[in-house]
């Protein structure tokens, strides 16, 4: 399989990375902001990520403020990691628009 855009989008499949969270912490949709260590869990679906989030070691996972967001140009790698990047970052806001900064 060819690691092209479409072999991401086709593929639907779902990764999970550990960040912690930058300043600010991460907005969700169910309990506001969270912060510290954190599991961050994409799924692509069409040529849109969704992304939860949860605590590392607990159970409830949150939809981050935002998602799904459009996966434009990007391959779904690329927009992972441009996403991780974001979360180490702070995204007290979540993705307004839903667009990664």
């Amino acid at each position: 399989m060819s690691a092209g855009k479409g072999s991401d989008v086709a593929s639907g499949r779902r990764s999970e990375a550990h960040a912690v969270a930058g300043p600010g912490g991460v907005m969700t949709d169910e309990v506001g902001v969270i912060t510290g260590e954190l599991l961050v869990s994409t799924e692509v679906s069409g040529d849109r990520l969704q992304v939860r989030v949860q605590y590392a070691g607990a159970e409830e996972w949150y939809t981050l403020t935002g998602s799904p967001f459009s996966l434009g140009e990007r391959t779904a790698r690329s927009a992972r990691a441009a996403l991780l990047r974001a979360v180490r970052h702070g995204l007290p806001e979540g993705l307004p628009g839903g667009k990664l900064p």
